[in-house]
């Protein structure tokens, strides 16, 4: 039987790192084994024009990315990008975007209802503060474009019910609404015995410290602020916690530099940018795993992640963070409170959590799986066909 022809259109893809693109190539992984022959249609991006991830091809059409250096990842497709989304779209049997703010999406929906092919739209966050006049275009870009793809979308695919609240206050129709979470691939995020030593050695840090890691992109919206003023208060209180920032971004400069100022350095390392590959490396060798969001978070894989790799949570309470931390394991605090994210993480760094990570771990691949969010993607599929 031939496989069903399926097009799936996302305004940056890997090896651009996010999450947005995690979870398209988790999901598209697993539906190339199944009943479907997926293709990722996606931004230019340093690629050359076709490329293969995990035996997914890929086909990229040309964009303007001027946001993308102010941390504002929105790709204006360009006129000669117009044949690659014609082309994919008329050829597939279903189309399934992602993010409903993005023109990309608009264009891919518009083109399905001129083929007559059903069309799927996923939304990952809920509303993105920025505190600054991004707000007032993203306000205006969520009334128009947002609005349009909601309408046109046969199905919507919500990763958490703070998204799905989001969606439903921009107009959403209730009947079209499925909330599906997002999974963790437990075959890479486990518990690796010696590495965290191993890794403290390697990045020159005590074996006695105590270690708060944290993955994010340096930009506002992810509380990099936030978190600078936390790390200030709770090494002061206690000397041997060691905070680990993975990532980069256009705030690193002026992250440095406060690091330096506050006088921390020896407590606040920037890891920089690490590759998919050696992330379970970075969350063994931490204690605890911490997200100071101000806002947008639909449903964060680092902490799923990390919870994978028996780590306790703090984090701010925005978005969907709530549905998915397990009680106990976990603290949330409001957002852009430095005081209770420093309280939050002074409580867990007295206890010791080595003999609960197992505990954790199975209670987290219990609830949270790709091949069952998976699954429950296809029945979608299957309804509109």
């Amino acid at each position: 039987m031939d496989r069903t022809r399926l097009c799936i259109v996302t305004h940056t893809f890997l090896p651009h790192v996010g999450g947005i693109e995690k979870v398209v190539n988790e999901q598209s992984k697993r539906l190339i084994h199944g009943n479907y022959y997926p293709l990722v249609v996606t931004n230019r991006i340093g690629t050359p024009g076709r490329y293969v991830v995990d035996g997914v091809p890929v086909e990229c059409y040309k964009s303007f990315n001027m946001g993308f250096r102010l941390g504002i990842p929105y790709s204006i497709p360009t006129i000669g990008s117009f044949p690659v989304f014609s082309k994919n779209i008329n050829k597939s049997k279903l189309i399934h975007a992602h993010g409903h703010p993005y023109l990309t999406s608009l264009l891919a929906g518009k083109l399905a209802k001129f083929y007559g092919k059903p069309f799927v739209l996923t939304q990952h966050n809920t509303f993105i503060d920025y505190n600054n006049i991004f707000d007032q275009v993203e306000i205006v870009n969520d009334i128009s474009i947002g609005k349009q793809n909601l309408s046109t979308a046969d199905r919507i695919i919500a990763i958490s019910d703070a998204t799905k609240e989001y969606i439903l206050r921009l107009g959403a129709k209730p009947r079209k609404i499925k909330v599906i979470y997002n999974g963790v691939d437990m075959d890479r995020f486990l518990i690796i015995k010696g590495k965290r030593e191993e890794m403290r050695k390697k990045l020159g840090l005590p074996q006695d410290a105590i270690v708060v890691l944290t993955v994010r992109r340096l930009v506002y919206k992810n509380g990099i602020d936030t978190l600078l003023e936390c790390a200030d208060i709770a090494v002061k209180k206690n000397s041997k916690i060691v905070f680990v920032v993975v990532g980069k971004g256009p705030d690193m400069a002026n992250v440095k530099l406060q690091v330096a100022q506050r006088g921390i350095s020896m407590n606040f390392k920037l890891a920089g940018f690490v590759s998919d590959y050696e992330l379970p490396s970075y969350y063994n060798l931490a204690d605890m795993f911490v997200l100071p969001s101000k806002s947008g978070e639909g449903l964060p894989l680092v902490a799923m992640e990390a919870m994978a790799c028996g780590l306790p949570v703090v984090a701010t309470d925005v978005g969907g963070i709530k549905e998915v931390l397990l009680k106990d394991y976990a603290k949330l605090v409001p957002p852009n409170q430095p005081e209770l994210l420093a309280e939050a993480i002074l409580y867990f760094a007295i206890l010791d959590f080595s003999s609960r990570k197992a505990e954790l771990r199975a209670k987290v691949e219990k609830r949270f799986s790709w091949d069952s969010n998976v699954e429950r993607l296809t029945e979608i599929y299957e309804e509109l066909i």
